[in-house]
């Protein structure tokens, strides 16, 4: 298991001012960048402006390393794209040179992603921030163009498109192009700090992880009744959560970031999981999500993770990371994603008579550290790619989703190579064209079966 930890000091230092930023362009390499003077530092493209892909932007032009500026956006909803444009413009307000993306560099449609990073030099930046069914053709041409890639996770949700990406993750490195990955956890220093004192053993062997994350729905958790005269496919997409195609579902684009903090403190991925799950309230929602998951995830020295995922109303709310040993315990995750608030224990009891250790608060904000490695990567022409283990967080986190949909014990190479491709012939979609998925005389999606699907969670999805 690869467990890269880049060693910079960088911090969330607010907006990016262009006055000193420049001076620091002389100890940047000249292979870099593709022009000097008033051309020089990082142009960015954005495909995908939703919620994630604009806050991806806006911690990319919070880079303080050397200027970076957002050139072009692509989206197939032009709402979205515009709602994204206005929300970094208020964002960049005291730096608007950030900002450079006129009406005809706003890109619309299924190649809209061609266009927009077409307005880059090899060497610039661009952000995948669509749902991940359209990761791997996004990943492919960027690579075609020679450049460098964030994209959000999860990466994958089914074994031939996570064989593709493996693949491409090898093309990347024969470029020499830096590719970092959405599992901005790992960039965290309070995080990277308890690794560390956990591999040097301070709590022991690992021997159980608990995981949690339980809480009400939120915008497009589930999907209603498509809407009379809407386009099938872009309902699907824009409702991309409900649609095990275009998101692995809500158990995958949620739980990634927990099971791939808990397996890094591991420093091992598990080699099967055992899961169960069910559908409880759900009133005219149509999705293919559970309500609840609860996974076994199983070592090769048969210690255990274990997670559990709730999104119900009117329920307990949890999400944390624990991980516990065999001389004490650490908090992984204490609420949410950031700040961590990590601490190590001498016992299980997690009390304050037996903390061993906690991180100083406050902390840096590790969505913005993982953009702050990413450029300090490419100013110093240093290795950096993070997709294969991106590839493997998703491909372990679909064996759990996909456990629980077959109530199958899986293992991590069925799910590798299991033959089903959830969205085939994707690189042909319209917008007026068939969706992977399509719903019953009703208007209700096939949803999991366990028992009676066994060879597959999407023998019915695909038909």
């Amino acid at each position: 298991m690869k467990n890269e930890t880049p060693n910079t000091n960088s911090t969330r230092r607010g907006f990016l001012q262009a006055a000193g930023a420049a001076s620091l362009l002389a100890a940047v390499p000249q292979n870099v960048f593709a022009q000097t003077g008033s051309e020089a530092g990082i142009r960015v493209a954005l495909v995908g402006c939703g919620g994630r892909g604009t806050g991806a932007a806006f911690d990319a032009l919070n880079v303080q390393r050397v200027p970076l500026k957002l050139v072009a956006m692509a989206d197939v909803f032009p709402e979205r794209l515009n709602s994204s444009y206005n929300t970094l413009l208020q964002f960049v307000a005291e730096t608007p040179e950030k900002l450079d993306v006129p009406e005809d560099r706003k890109f619309i449609g299924f190649d809209a992603y061609r266009q927009a990073m077409d307005q880059l030099r090899p060497g610039d930046i661009v952000i995948l921030a669509t749902p991940l069914a359209f990761r791997a053709p996004h990943f492919e041409y960027a690579i075609e163009r020679g450049l460098n890639v964030f994209m959000e996770k999860p990466l994958t949700a089914d074994g031939p498109t996570s064989q593709r990406m493996l693949e491409l993750a090898k093309q990347a490195d024969e470029k020499n192009l830096k590719c970092g990955v959405g599992l901005m956890v790992r960039h965290c220093r309070a995080r990277q700090e308890l690794h560390k004192r956990i591999s040097d053993g301070e709590i022991g062997d690992l021997i159980t992880m608990r995981g949690y994350r339980m809480h009400g729905p939120v915008v497009t958790c589930f999907s209603t009744r498509k809407p009379a005269g809407r386009s099938e496919l872009m309902w699907q997409i824009e409702r991309f959560h409900s649609f095990l195609w275009a998101s692995g579902g809500l158990y995958s684009d949620f739980n990634i970031h927990q099971i791939d903090e808990l397996c890094w403190m591991k420093n091992a991925w598990p080699v099967k999981a055992m899961g169960i799950g069910g559908r409880h309230y759900r009133g005219d929602y149509i999705d293919q999500n559970f309500d609840i998951y609860a996974i076994e995830y199983t070592f090769d020295d048969g210690s255990k993770l274990f997670f559990d995922s709730r999104i119900m109303v009117g329920c307990k709310n949890d999400m944390s990371s624990v991980a516990h040993g065999s001389k004490g315990s650490a908090i992984v995750s204490a609420s949410g994603h950031s700040p961590g608030k990590v601490r190590t224990f001498n016992s299980q009891n997690q009390d304050r008579k037996s903390l061993i250790w906690k991180y100083p608060q406050p902390e840096a904000n590790p969505y913005q550290l993982e953009w702050d490695d990413l450029v300090e990567a490419i100013v110093n022409d240093s290795a950096y790619n993070e997709v294969e283990r991106g590839v493997i967080a998703s491909v372990v986190t679909s064996m759990g989703r996909m456990s629980a949909h077959t109530g199958q014990e899986i293992t991590y190479d069925q799910m590798l190579n299991c033959p089903v491709q959830l969205a085939p012939h994707l690189e042909s979609f319209t917008a007026d064209g068939p969706a992977p998925v399509m719903p019953d005389a009703d208007g209700r999606y096939p949803v999991p079966q366990p028992g009676i699907v066994r060879e597959s969670e999407y023998a019915t999805a695909s038909t």
